[in-house]
Parts: structure tokens; sequence; C-alpha cells
């Protein structure tokens, strides 16, 4: 065999080394045990790995990546199939590997969905929800409005811990309650009507339940500030003409009707 016909047909164990993606550490020791032993030697005495050889360390290689102890390995690949038994073999190993670490994949993104919806929404999550109702400027001019009162203070204590969930919630509550309104105004019932100030006592247990305390007469100056803030006229005038009134009589209204219960 000549020089070339040498180097073209084995590989010394830095070069299997590098072209398996093992360390020259771990072929000696594969050698050491006869797991994979060089069948060739060069003229200065150094290892030199055929064809078969590599073949053979591949195998090895792959189970080894499927976590199969050496020395079942070595009773495998000494049984006696041939390449093509070797191949069925590891691919029926590897695919029940698959199905298992599909599974665990999947358990894995549960639990980060999981760690996700537990977490604080953020400022783009409130943006996402609430469109145009939901504004820097308006968060910072509501903290120098009412910032020292207890109803901010009790307001920011609950909502720091919702989540995207939790505000996706709060949202559909506060969508049933303005369809309650509007329902109530485009049937014609009067803002004293039952309907409407039942609207008007769900709006008030919305707020009292996920931000503030809020009681009747809290509620009444809620209402004022409905027909007196351009900006919170317009959110109930964009839902049906004339709303914004219509809610802060029905609120007053329902006001005086437990004020009279009580």
């Amino acid at each position: 065999m000549t020089g070339r016909t040498q180097e073209m047909t084995t590989w010394t164990v830095g070069q299997v080394a590098e072209l398996v993606g093992v360390t020259v550490r771990t072929l000696h020791h594969y050698d050491e045990i006869g797991l994979v032993v060089p069948s060739e030697r060069s003229r200065a005495g150094y290892r030199l790995y055929t064809d078969r050889d590599l073949a053979r360390l591949q195998q090895v290689v792959v189970y080894r990546r499927l976590e199969m102890p050496l020395d079942q390995i070595a009773t495998l690949l000494g049984g006696g199939e041939d390449a093509a038994d070797h191949l069925r073999r590891q691919r029926a190993t590897v695919m029940t590997r698959l199905g298992e670490l599909r599974e665990l994949v999947t358990a894995i993104d549960r639990a980060l969905e999981r760690e996700m919806n537990d977490q604080p929404a953020t400022t783009e999550d409130l943006k996402e929800l609430f469109g145009d109702g939901f504004k820097d400027e308006y968060q910072q001019e509501a903290q120098e409005r009412w910032g020292e009162t207890d109803a901010w203070k009790q307001s920011q204590a609950r909502t720091q811990r919702y989540t995207k969930a939790d505000w996706q919630q709060v949202k559909q509550e506060a969508d049933e309650v303005n369809a309650a309104f509007v329902a109530a105004l485009t049937a014609g019932e009067p803002a004293a009507g039952e309907a409407a100030m039942d609207a008007a006592e769900a709006h008030r247990r919305h707020i009292d339940g996920r931000f503030y305390a809020l009681d009747h007469a809290f509620h009444r100056g809620l209402a004022d500030m409905y027909v007196a803030d351009p900006r919170f006229t317009k959110t109930y005038e964009d839902l049906a003409p004339g709303l914004a009134a219509y809610v802060h009589d029905a609120i007053h209204a329902n006001a005086d009707r437990h004020a009279a219960a009580g």
C-alpha cells in the first residue's frame, strides 16, 4: 500500500476526533477497552483508523448520544448484526427517544405558558388590550391627580399583580357593563329605571372588586367626572350618542335608590 493510498483510506486519531466530534482522549479510551480499535498502524507506530473502524465508531457515537452504556454497546456491536440491522435498531431507538423528547418539549411549553401567564401584564399588553383607552400620559395624569389618595394606592396594590389574562377578564367585565348601559338606553329605558340602575350597580361593583373600594357616594363623584371630562365623555359617546349623560344619571339614581333603602 503506497503512502498516498494509505492517506486516502486511513485516518489518524486527531483526524477522526475532528471528523466524528469526539475527543482524542475518548478515542484512546475506546481503544483501551476494545470497543473501537484502530486496525492499522503507520510506519512510525501511530494508530490509523480504516473505513470499517470509522463506521463502527459512528455507531458507537450514535448509541452514546442515546445514553447507552459502553458495555451494552460493546455487547450489541459484538452480536454479529450487519450494518442494516444496526441502522434499524438505531432508528427504532431514536424514534422512541424522539417521542419522549416531544413529550418533554410539550411539558416544558406548558410550564413556560403557565409561568408567562403568571407574570404581571406589561405596558405593551395593556396597550394591546385597551388600545387608545390606555395611554402613558393618562396614567401619569391620574397619578398626579390621585396618587396620594387611598383609592389610588389600593388600585395600584391590586393591579400591579394582574396578569394579561386578568386584564382580559377585567376588560370583558367592563364591556359587559357598558353593553348593559347601551341596551337600556337603546330600549328607551329611563336612566332612573331598573335596567339602567342595575347596570350602574354592576359598574360600581366592577370597580369595587377590581380596583378600589367604591361606595355609592364615591360613585356619584365618578359619574360627575364622566360628563365633566371630555375624554371620559367621548369614551361613552363613542359607544352610543347620549350615553355619558345617561350613565351619569343612572349612577346618581342608583345611589339614591340605595340611600333610600339604607
